[in-house]
């Protein structure tokens, strides 16, 4: 079956909700999907799954920051702040530099679970058959790359604009949504 916190876009949910899966089921082998992003809120729950004997298995898809808040933002005319985990670079004084390289693997070792590195789509079939086996809590780092994104689903989510701005496409954005709120049905 498959799990998943949407109403709310609770970021930092995945893992003390994949472990409140584990404890209704014990018997189930429980797998986490989540952002780097996500993981960085609430990664300290991997201590309460050891703490419990509740073995899961997360797999930690990084690509540099909370890339799908960043299109969203984008979207609605704002330019990007604050949702890549870059550095600050030293002419701009903006998060602008390189991206940190973060170590999930060391990081999840350094809180006991078991860690592993897929750099290419063999790499995590082989982490996910390794941690299947394995006696503890796992998590598996993916990088991937920042800039790809999931293709348009078609719709349309009634995410409010600014009614008041200097930015020429954050107004651009606002007479958008405008416009898509007059085209809106209910049902």
């Amino acid at each position: 079956s498959y799990h998943v916190e949407y109403g709310y876009s609770c970021m930092g949910y995945e893992i003390a909700g994949g472990h409140g899966v584990k404890m209704a089921d014990p018997a189930r082998e429980v797998y986490v999907v989540v952002g780097d992003g996500s993981y960085l809120m609430l990664h300290t729950e991997i201590v309460t799954s050891l703490q419990e004997g509740n073995k899961l298995i997360v797999v930690v898809f990084d690509n540099s920051g909370f890339q799908c808040i960043r299109s969203l933002q984008t979207s609605l005319g704002s330019p990007s702040f604050g949702n890549e985990m870059r550095y600050r670079d030293s002419q701009s004084g903006r998060l602008q530099g390189d991206y940190l390289a973060i170590d999930f693997v060391k990081n999840a070792e350094s809180l006991g679970a078991l860690g592993y590195f897929a750099a290419s789509a063999e790499d995590l079939r082989q982490a996910l058959a390794e941690a299947q086996s394995a006696p503890r809590t796992v998590v598996i780092h993916v990088p991937v790359d920042a800039e790809r994104k999931v293709p348009s689903y078609e719709g349309w989510w009634d995410v409010p604009v600014a009614e008041v701005s200097a930015q020429t496409a954050v107004v651009a954005a606002r007479y958008a949504y405008e416009a898509a709120r007059r085209r809106q049905r209910a049902f």
